[in-house]
Parts: C-alpha cells; structure tokens; sequence
C-alpha cells in the first residue's frame, strides 16, 4: 500500500511517552503501511533516541532521525518535512496532549481538497482545554490571534498550535524560507506563503502531558513575538540578533541602576563599583539571553550554567576592548565623539554575539 502520510514527532526527553503514543496513533490510523512515524529527536539525555530505535525494530512504520549539536521544534519540523516520501507531513507533540484521533480527519479533509493546511485548535467552537489546566495559556490566544491574523491574512483560534497536517510539497517549498526559531513552526508556514493558505480547524480536546515536563515555559508569547519579528522585520536585521541586541539594551540599564546604587553605598570607589556593575549587567545578559534568545539551546544544570556563564563573561570582556578601541581610534581621527561611541558599540554587540553564539550555545 502506497505511503499516504508521515507523522513527525520533535522530541526530546520523552522516552516514556513514545511506545503509547505509537500505540494511540495505530489505533487512530488503523492497522495499515501506508502512514509512518518520524521521530526527531534533539539528542535527548533520557534515551528516547534508542527507544525510538527499539520501536523501528519492532515495527517498520517507526523512523529515527537523532540530532547532535541542533535544537528546537521548528528545526525538527522542517527536517521531518524534507525526511519522507510521504504525500501529506502532520507535526504533533509526542507528550499526549494531541489526539491521534484527529489525524485520519485532517487526512481525509486535505485528501478531497477541503482545505490546504489543517489544524488541530484548542479554542475552536467544540474543543476543550479543561484538562489542561493552563489558563494563562488561553489568556494569550485573543493576541496571538489577532497579530497573527494580521501577518498571514488568515483567520485563526490557535495560531500557537503545534498540531496541524498539510501536504508535504507545500511544506518542502516553503522551508528554504522558514526561520526555523522557536517552537512556532505553524505561524512559520502560514506567514512565509506568498498567499492566504486555506485553512480548516478541528477542535481538539487538549489533555495534560502523560509524563514528563513541558519544553514550552513563561517565555511562549515572547517566542510568537519574536516570530512576528523574524517575519516582518528578520531580513533586515536578523531576529536572534535583535535579541541579543535589546538584552544589551536592557544590560545598560542594569549597569546603571546597580553602578549608581553602589556609588551611594561605597562613595567615591568608582572602580570597584564599576567593576561590580560590569560582572553584574554580563550575568544579567548571560541569564537573560539564555532564556530567551537562545531558548531554543537553552543551557540547563548547574556546570552548563557555569561554564556558559565564564565563557560568556570572557566573551564580553574581548567585545568590550573590541568596543573602546574602536570608538577610541574612531575619535582619534575627527570623528564626532557620539558617532565614535555608537561605532563602538555596534562592533562589541556584533562580536559578543557572533562569539557568544559559537562558543556559549553552540551554534551560530
């Protein structure tokens, strides 16, 4: 039987939730060849990549692509995407809270030409989020819809969902375009096409996480934003960039908040306040970008932390003589001082992140 569709599942650190969710979607999809499973797996330290590779053995419909060195659910969708020989891809998460049940639905539908993309939607007339228990979640879907319709000219419930199907070209033909950032593959795609993509939402009954903890935290609605950005404004200036660029913003303001503080504590001590202001405005940085610019390479437990944050502080330390050598040699030669400075500036924050980005989270 001719394969019909591939089911991509971006994992990571969810080796117990595997075998049962292989068993929900059989169950859904019927006991047939024509669909197949792709786990992407980000190297996960529980070992959901040789579980995944134990269920292949068990049954061929399973595959396994594990990830060194790359993360992120919108990356793992896209090699999915490029991973299958499939007619049709659907991306769902591999923690319980979609439906198989949806999945022969959405196939049908996208089979008789009803819709272009399909998408699973917590908030859409007939679906539940009571299990969820999240209402903080559901708070932010009035936004998020709105700014998304604005970007994609479509009308959406759930722009955040990370359940949906569409047909694999379309999906192959947009991806040299997509940003890949973050967890918002969905609004990736529907902003990336050059027209509307006619879409059709089925309500989902979203149910809590079987096991484990969830990848996605407080800094969801800041992801979508960013994902706007890279959208509107990313060819420009590149989105993790203009992160990185508005921690720093935000890291001089810490300076000047902690350096004045101290002043009035210590006195006249300029240097050794000055140099506590420095250590605290980097570790600042370090912490806030680690949250949210590279969230998806989110550093975790306590040496990663450490190490990241030491090669962070050394980083910044080069970026900051980087920084006053050139605004100084800018000034030596006639350049209005102000100018001079922004010069500066503009050298260390590229070379912190072109650094820091290599060397602290391990990707450029």
């Amino acid at each position: 039987m001719a394969l019909r569709l591939a089911i991509i599942l971006p994992t990571l650190n969810e080796r117990g939730n595997l075998a049962p969710l292989i068993e929900r979607i059989a169950a859904a999809m019927g006991d047939q060849a024509d669909w197949e499973v792709i786990i992407v797996d980000d190297d996960s330290r529980d070992g959901t990549a040789d579980e995944a590779r134990a269920l292949a053995l068990a049954d061929p419909r399973v595959r396994v692509i594990q990830r060194i060195g790359r993360r992120g659910l919108a990356s793992a969708a896209i090699e999915g995407f490029c991973a299958t020989a499939a007619p049709y891809v659907a991306v769902m998460d591999a923690d319980h809270q979609h439906d198989p049940a949806l999945l022969p639905l959405m196939l049908a539908a996208l089979e008789a030409g009803e819709a272009e993309i399909c998408v699973a939607s917590r908030f859409a007339e007939g679906a539940s989020t009571a299990r969820w228990a999240a209402p903080e979640r559901e708070q932010l879907s009035s936004l998020a819809n709105g700014l998304a319709r604005r970007l994609t000219g479509v009308a959406l419930s759930d722009p955040m969902s990370g359940y949906f199907m569409l047909p694999a070209a379309t999906a192959r033909a947009l991806a040299p375009r997509l940003s890949g950032i973050g967890f918002k593959i969905l609004l990736d795609l529907l902003a990336t096409s050059e027209r509307p993509l006619a879409v059709k939402e089925f309500p989902l009954d979203f149910a809590a996480r079987r096991e484990g903890e969830s990848k996605l935290d407080r800094a969801i609605l800041f992801d979508f934003l960013a994902g706007l950005y890279d959208k509107t404004f990313g060819k420009v200036i590149p989105t993790r960039f203009a992160l990185f660029g508005t921690v720093g913003a935000l890291g001089v303001v810490v300076h000047f908040i902690v350096l004045s503080s101290l002043l009035f504590l210590v006195g006249h001590r300029f240097a050794l306040a000055q140099t506590a202001a420095v250590l605290v405005a980097m570790s600042f940085n370090f912490w806030l970008n680690n949250w949210l610019t590279y969230r998806d390479q989110r550093l975790r437990g306590a040496w990663a932390l450490l190490r990241g944050w030491a090669g962070f502080i050394a980083t910044c330390a080069v970026g900051a003589f980087a920084n006053v050598a050139v605004a100084t040699f800018l000034e030596g030669r006639g350049v209005f001082w102000a100018l001079a400075a922004l010069a500066g500036i503009l050298v260390g924050s590229v070379w912190n992140y072109a650094l820091s980005s290599r060397f602290v989270w391990g990707r450029f």
